[in-house]
């Protein structure tokens, strides 16, 4: 029987059991008893906000399992006797970003690859190069997808950035050197301007945010290391918005505001224990009516703030239940106003929505 088993493996025996499932339930009905759902973990109350607005918790997803299609009632039966087949995991997840249809890419610095769920589609799919001769992809940081679906993903490890189209073809990396190695000291944060052809970078351990042409050539650098408006320390992720670009000055406590030139504008945070205040300030994202959320990895909340860096909300908290957070991570907001936030040490990515301010409240006809 060992044998049969390594010769062809769980997925063939659990296919031939399903077939017999009959059979087997007749002889051992104690078994069916066991086939049950599990009771899932009830969803945090809607968050109520002002002018009808509200945040909803929608779902998390943490594995292939959550892609498959709903499972038969034989293939449960096989499930309690063989055990559920093995399905890829979050290991220890960094950041996310959404493309044009649906699909979420999470980078994974734990398991060495990226996850690309397909939620619509029930299709998941796990991209890895940490065996290449090489451009190996050692420690997968933070990711952004350009207007065709592309997407690029900084290793901070080698001190690349590498691309991928929307297949998850690999199509080569930037900022190699002669001899393998990357140009970058420790590039993290990125964003892709499709239409300026430009991408930006920031390099946490260089405290510059470097600007790029699609074929990697720099263009200038943006900042320099200090406490000063414009100056970093320890740029971790950046975020184009309305031609603004947006820093997580981390170990500064802040996000910064720069024009389209990279000079300064305002910023939002500080150090402390009051009302705005960040401590380890993480991924950054803008809804469609111009909030910008702000993760913080140590509070385990996600800080939203309005035009002029008042906070408005916040929400969240430390845990393991749906809605909170362990050492939260990446954020992205979709067209749709989803809001996706990497929950690090949990092992997941929770999904939430927010619904804006009502059509009548905006002066528009229903």
């Amino acid at each position: 029987m060992v044998q049969l088993l390594l010769k062809f493996g769980k997925r063939s025996l659990r296919r031939g059991m399903a077939s017999a499932g009959v059979l087997f339930l007749a002889a051992a009905p104690v078994w069916a008893a066991k086939v049950q759902k599990a009771n899932p973990d009830p969803p945090p109350p809607d968050l109520l906000l002002e002018g009808g607005r509200k945040l909803q918790y929608e779902r998390s997803f943490s594995s292939e399992k959550e892609m498959e299609k709903k499972r038969g009632f034989w293939t449960k039966v096989v499930d309690v006797i063989i055990g559920e087949p093995d399905h890829p995991h979050m290991v220890r997840p960094y950041s996310v970003a959404v493309d044009s249809h649906g699909r979420a890419i999470v980078t994974d610095p734990g398991a060495n690859g990226v996850h690309i769920f397909d939620i619509e589609q029930h299709k998941y799919k796990f991209i890895e190069r940490r065996d290449k001769d090489r451009d190996a992809m050692k420690s997968p940081q933070c990711v952004a997808v350009d207007a065709e679906d592309n997407f690029y993903v900084t290793d901070s490890e080698v001190g690349k950035i590498f691309v991928f189209d929307a297949k998850g073809k690999y199509r080569r990396a930037i900022g190699s050197l002669k001899g393998g190695e990357g140009y970058f000291k420790r590039p993290t944060g990125i964003a892709v301007d499709s239409a300026a052809q430009r991408i930006y970078v920031t390099d946490t351990l260089r405290d510059v945010v470097f600007v790029l042409d699609m074929n990697g050539s720099v263009l200038r650098k943006i900042g320099k290391r200090g406490i000063e408006n414009g100056e970093f320390n320890l740029p971790t992720e950046v975020l184009l918005h309305d031609q603004n670009i947006f820093v997580v000055d981390a170990m500064n406590f802040r996000v910064q505001f720069l024009d389209s030139f990279g000079e300064y504008e305002t910023s939002v945070g500080k150090l402390g224990d009051s009302s705005g205040s960040m401590f380890r300030p993480k991924g950054i994202a803008i809804d469609s009516e111009g909030h910008l959320y702000v993760v913080d990895g140590l509070w385990g909340v996600v800080q939203v703030f309005d035009h002029e860096g008042r906070l408005l909300y916040y929400f969240g908290g430390r845990g393991t239940h749906s809605g909170e957070f362990q050492l939260p991570a990446g954020l992205f907001i979709d067209r749709d106003d989803r809001v996706y936030v990497v929950d690090s040490f949990n092992r997941r990515v929770q999904v939430f929505h927010y619904f804006g301010l009502p059509k009548q409240a905006k002066g528009e006809r229903p």
